[in-house]
């Protein structure tokens, strides 16, 4: 007997509207945020620094670790301080088994959607060359949670503003206070509801109940992982909006409103 084509399904829903919202969000903002790492330029305004190029390791901004540009950077790449670690907290979104399902579905219609035949004959799964490296996923947990916490301490400078007549630091806050603010409490309800970051503070025992510490963070973990999918969609868009609001102020079509 012949296998059914691909798409045939029994399925009487509009099922191909999820894949297709997918495809158009997943597509737009790889398309915006490989426009905004190359750009090298606006990720920055007084204490507010785009969370696509932070930390900035080599910059021209004042919030750059090591100064500007090495002297050793090829002259035929084009430098960008987002270039030197944009591929930290994207190869943790690549890696996320949520996002592999979504895109999986969306990019490859491996399958197209539940119960709808798929265009292959075979199933390889993730036992093979390239998806076998999709098990480096807790790597990137690790590298992530250290991103959480930069993009927190950016939050807490943002509430430094510099004086402009006495150059002094003044306690205050503005409207890209609460931007960065938020876009690092929609990173940290992503990564810490992670499946990887569930096994990391508990998962791992035997009996949780034994350990009241792993338990509670467990318990944290797994409240956050049944809203992953919203967490995994919201904090895409908010470190794309973030960037998009720090971008924007700093080429003077924004003004960054200053609450006090």
């Amino acid at each position: 007997m012949a296998s059914p084509g691909f798409g045939h399904t029994a399925r009487k829903d509009a099922w191909w509207v999820r894949s297709l919202f997918v495809f158009l969000g997943l597509s737009g903002f790889i398309v915006y945020a490989t426009w905004a790492a190359f750009q090298g330029d606006h990720y920055a305004f007084g204490p507010y620094l785009s969370p696509f190029y932070s930390p900035e390791i080599f910059g021209d901004s004042p919030h750059s670790w090591f100064g500007p540009k090495p002297g050793w950077w090829p002259s035929i790449i084009p430098f960008s301080p987002a270039l030197l670690i944009l591929w930290a907290p994207g190869g943790m979104r690549f890696t996320c088994y949520y996002y592999r399902g979504a895109y999986y579905k969306a990019f490859w219609a491996d399958p197209p959607a539940c119960a709808v035949s798929e265009p292959r004959k075979s199933y390889w799964g993730e036992n093979s060359f390239p998806l076998v490296m999709q098990n480096i996923h807790r790597y990137f947990l690790y590298l992530a949670i250290i991103f959480v916490i930069l993009l927190a301490y950016d939050a807490y400078k943002a509430l430094w503003f510099v004086d402009p007549a006495t150059g002094e630091e003044q306690f205050g806050m503005g409207i890209g206070t609460l931007v960065l603010a938020l876009n690092a409490t929609l990173l940290g309800g992503y990564t810490f509801g992670c499946h990887s970051f569930r096994h990391l503070v508990g998962g791992f025992k035997d009996q949780l109940s034994k350990s009241p510490v792993n338990r509670v963070a467990y318990q944290c973990s797994s409240c956050l992982n049944r809203g992953h999918m919203n967490w995994a969609w919201c904090s895409l868009f908010g470190v794309a909006f973030a960037d998009v609001y720090v971008r924007m102020v700093s080429m003077g079509i924004w003004t960054d409103i200053r609450l006090f």
